[in-house]
């Protein structure tokens, strides 16, 4: 029986997979050790449990144990990457690449970089959403010590060339830092076949409990240093003091584990259910897509709704089903999503843009309902 509101905000955040939330049960209770404490077994327990869940991340990656560094979620490990590179380079007018239409987390922390010398570049993108590789490496300059370009982005599922930006960086010698958070679990990655020199991941957009994620970093080929940008304790190798929270490691080293073993089928069964929302919505007048049409995630798709009256388009969507304009971090923002306008979306139609984000739970009987809703909220506003 279909059960309302109908969730389909997956790029958000997605549910606690029931297998992720046993694993990490009794690391609350049972085994509640602190895994810095060497001296007896219920810290022994809770080492074990994290150095279990680095190995379960890195084989996600194709990557190392030792090269995973936990850490509080996405937006820190993008602080981290960003800034620790900027200042084991020495800082001052230190150069870094990006692009416009990346995660909030990235353009504010290098425009809080922009405040302490460092000078930035961001890369535009074409209608689709694509940078240009040309501009990238045409942006290169003798200072330039990291690019940053996401993986795929929140908005619109757009995945960007990463094969050739990694390329790019290693002929010139510089880090490639890659946000994969969207990413992670939906398609396959493996960081030595590009290679990245760092990555990101969130426990919270892969099935995973809030608080907890990951930052790769390359050990070698080259060797990827970074500055600590939290001190105290010297845990996770130096890069990331504080007491580790083993719950959600262990947690997310499961979703990961789930993830790998079910990313093939997964990711057929909601792109089929993707096809048949977007190929239902776009059969009304005037609606549109947003991104690339290949090259893009299974699960998402960004629509635009065209001869609108008024901007309550979203509102009245969400009154039964559970969708987004764009980012959750920028959602309370009134103003056009930074993504869409950067892509050449005029203002009025990207304020009528949905972000339908589907995931591991969507069921058909869900997405029928969302076309046949839709649909009718749709066709009722332009009448």
């Amino acid at each position: 029986m279909l059960k309302l509101p109908v969730y389909l905000d997956n790029n958000a955040t997605t549910p606690v997979d029931p297998e992720v939330l046993d694993a990490m049960m009794p690391y609350f209770t049972r085994h509640f050790g602190n895994a810095a404490s060497r001296n007896h077994a219920f810290g022994w327990t809770a080492e074990e449990a994290v150095q279990q869940a680095r190995e379960q991340v890195a084989a996600l990656l194709g990557a190392g144990a030792d090269e995973i560094i936990f850490t509080s979620g996405a937006t820190e490990a993008v602080n981290l990457a960003i800034k620790g590179t900027y200042e084991i380079h020495g800082g001052g007018d230190q150069h870094i690449i990006t692009c416009v239409t990346e995660h909030k987390a990235v353009l504010d922390t290098c425009k809080h970089l922009e405040k302490s010398g460092a000078s930035v570049t961001y890369l535009p993108v074409n209608k689709d959403g694509l940078i240009n590789t040309n501009d990238l490496e045409a942006a290169i300059q003798r200072n330039t010590v990291l690019i940053a370009v996401m993986y795929a982005n929140n908005e619109t599922g757009v995945i960007q060339p990463v094969a050739e930006i990694a390329d790019i960086a290693r002929q010139h010698g510089i880090v490639f830092f890659s946000d994969a958070t969207q990413a992670v679990g939906k398609i396959p990655i493996r960081v030595n076949e590009h290679p990245l020199g760092m990555l990101c991941l969130s426990a919270h957009k892969i099935y995973g409990p809030k608080g907890a994620g990951a930052l790769y970093v390359r050990r070698k080929n080259p060797r990827v240093r970074l500055t600590a940008q939290i001190d105290g304790g010297g845990h996770e190798k130096g890069m990331r003091s504080g007491t580790l929270n083993v719950a959600g490691i262990a947690a997310l080293g499961k979703a990961c584990t789930l993830c790998a073993s079910k990313m093939t089928n997964e990711g057929s069964r909601i792109k089929k259910l993707r096809d048949k929302l977007e190929n239902a919505l776009l059969a009304i007048q005037d609606v549109t897509i947003n991104g690339d049409r290949v090259h893009r995630l299974p699960n998402v798709s960004n629509l635009s709704f065209a001869n609108i009256k008024g901007n309550s388009l979203l509102t009245a969507i969400s009154k039964t089903i559970a969708v987004s304009s764009g980012s959750a971090c920028t959602s309370a923002n009134p103003e056009p999503s930074h993504v869409l306008s950067a892509m050449g979306v005029e203002a009025d139609l990207a304020k009528n843009s949905i972000r339908f984000g589907l995931g591991r739970f969507t069921t058909e009987e869900e997405i029928t309902y969302a076309i046949q809703k839709v649909s009718e909220i749709v066709t009722e506003m332009k009448g």
